[in-house]
């Protein structure tokens, strides 16, 4: 009698691992097809596919990653429909199970980080950069991203201050003229902070990577910021001095850039084949 309970159990387990290796691999199956209409640019096909092998078999990180991949395809960045926000927060949550099953998967995040800078969710995107500056710390990326977004908080804030006082004229040199002291010290409580966060993570950003054009760009978009909140005449002085200072450097970077990849098409010296 006993011998015959085993061997029911012993069956049914047997039964069971079949049926767990059937469904990965139809899993798998879905997966290569999923690809292919993906690659087709059929991406809705492609989530069905996905979606199916997720079902088939939860572990295929691979399946929930291309899932997220093919909602992505389909979002519109900046779109105020309520389809294409849906569709974006179909494509965090895919992104957000892998990154339940997989921490430290930066492509998850940096799609995520995307899409949050799609739907202008600033604060959303900074925080996705500073996670990703965690697994990647000799990244510039996520550096030049965290600055870029001080800055666009910041923006705002600053021209409201100068439309409301009539201030928005450049002189002659081109620069804006300064903010009275009163409102200049409200500006300073509301951008202080970003604005000294964001001229450290460009900084950073250009020390590990010398030639970041974007970077230096921003950094002198962000000194500007900080001569508009800086306490005194000499101080706003200096500060625009390193914003033009950063404009030069940022297009001798672009020239320099360009420079390079002219030479490096050039042909070799004789005309031989190169192999």
């Amino acid at each position: 009698m006993k011998r015959c309970k085993y061997a029911a159990l012993a069956g049914a387990l047997l039964l069971a691992v079949a049926a767990c290796g059937c469904n990965k691999l139809k899993a798998r199956d879905n997966l290569n097809k999923g690809v292919q209409a993906y690659s087709n640019a059929q991406f809705q096909p492609a989530v069905m596919h996905f979606k199916e092998a997720v079902r088939l078999d939860p572990g295929l990180l691979n399946a929930r990653l291309y899932l997220g991949t093919a909602y992505f395809a389909q979002y519109i960045p900046g779109g105020e429909s309520a389809d294409n926000k849906q569709v974006a927060e179909n494509a965090i949550n895919a992104f957000d199970e892998v990154l339940q099953r997989d921490p430290s998967n930066t492509t998850a995040l940096n799609f995520i980080a995307q899409i949050h800078y799609g739907l202008k969710e600033f604060d959303k995107t900074k925080e996705d950069n500073e996670r990703l500056l965690k697994l990647e710390p000799n990244n510039p990326e996520p550096y030049y991203w965290i600055g870029m977004l001080d800055w666009l908080i910041c923006y705002p804030r600053s021209q409201t201050v100068r439309n409301d006082h009539n201030l928005a004229t450049p002189d002659k040199d081109g620069d804006l003229p300064p903010i009275p002291k009163k409102f200049r010290e409200q500006l300073a409580e509301q951008n202080g902070t970003l604005v000294e966060e964001g001229l450290n993570a460009l900084q950073k950003a250009i020390e590990l990577k010398p030639n970041y054009d974007e970077a230096m760009s921003y950094l002198n978009l962000m000194y500007r910021q900080k001569a508009d909140i800086d306490p005194d005449d000499d101080s706003r002085a200096a500060d625009l001095k390193q914003a033009n200072d950063w404009v030069d450097k940022a297009l001798a970077a672009r020239k320099a850039e360009g420079a390079s990849s002219s030479s490096g098409s050039a042909p070799s010296a004789g005309g031989g084949s190169t192999q």
